[in-house]
């Protein structure tokens, strides 16, 4: 059931930092090198991914944000992508241990619907689904250039990218075909609004994965700050790291 949590940094504030699907850790270090002087940064690797590869627990947010919880301190906590959706969750369940929230380019619902024109094209999730049956190694090479669209230099991201991702070995399909049905049904729009800790909202202008005004709508729900990165996409800390810690320096200064 354990996790692999690596610290980092060595300043007063303690911030959790979650990665997003099919990645690690070690693709946030930007952030972390950002942060260091600050914070003392518990890095997560996420069930089936990277050094987690083999734990049981499930990816479930639920259940993810409770064993996190217990394997780290009461903490500014900050998830990019599908680990901002764990991170939400931990905000929202376990408010007393994720004292603040920051997300990055993550959503409180992926898919489009007829009640939300804010999300990602279904037919993305369910085609995400399907090619990992078939074409493991080619779908995390599509995500990859998905991620890298929209942001100033996508085949220099893409290359970058490609260079981390197995950096801590291949995720785990079967967790990675978990991460697709969460993204697939997970929705908690609703309660953004009972959301009781600060929180910040941090979107690359340039995303294709999660739709700017998806952040937008979430911080107005939520009461919580929105930072839009101008020429960034997907993953900003990569090229904007120091832009996005700015983004966050309200949250540290909140935290108690």
């Amino acid at each position: 059931m354990s996790l692999h949590i690596e610290t980092h940094g060595h300043g007063e504030i303690p911030v959790v930092i979650l990665h997003g699907w099919a990645m690690h850790g070690g693709m946030m270090e930007p952030l972390c090198e950002a942060l260091a002087d600050r914070c003392t940064l518990h890095v997560v690797d996420l069930p089936g991914h990277g050094y987690s590869r083999d734990s049981t627990l499930p990816l479930e947010p639920s259940a993810c944000a409770e064993a996190i919880a217990r394997m780290t301190p009461p903490a500014v906590w900050v998830g990019w992508s599908l680990g901002g959706l764990i991170a939400m969750t931990a905000a929202l369940e376990h408010p007393q241990h994720a004292r603040a929230l920051g997300v990055i380019d993550g959503t409180p619902k992926f898919s489009r619907g007829d009640d939300w024109p804010h999300g990602s094209d279904p037919k993305l999730v369910r085609q995400l689904a399907t090619d990992l049956e078939t074409d493991y190694h080619g779908t995390l090479e599509r995500f990859i250039a998905l991620e890298a669209m929209g942001s100033r230099d996508p085949m220099a991201e893409v290359r970058h990218l490609r260079s981390l991702i197995f950096q801590r070995g291949e995720p785990n399909l079967r967790v990675l075909q978990e991460g697709i049905r969460i993204l697939e049904t997970t929705d908690r729009r609703a309660d953004l609004a009972n959301l009781s800790v600060p929180s910040a909202w941090i979107a690359g202008h340039r995303d294709r994965i999660v739709p700017p005004p998806a952040m937008a709508w979430s911080a107005e729900q939520a009461h919580g700050g929105y930072v839009e990165i101008a020429h960034a996409g997907h993953a900003p800390f990569f090229g904007y790291a120091g832009d996005v810690a700015n983004a966050l320096a309200p949250l540290l200064d909140s935290f108690r």
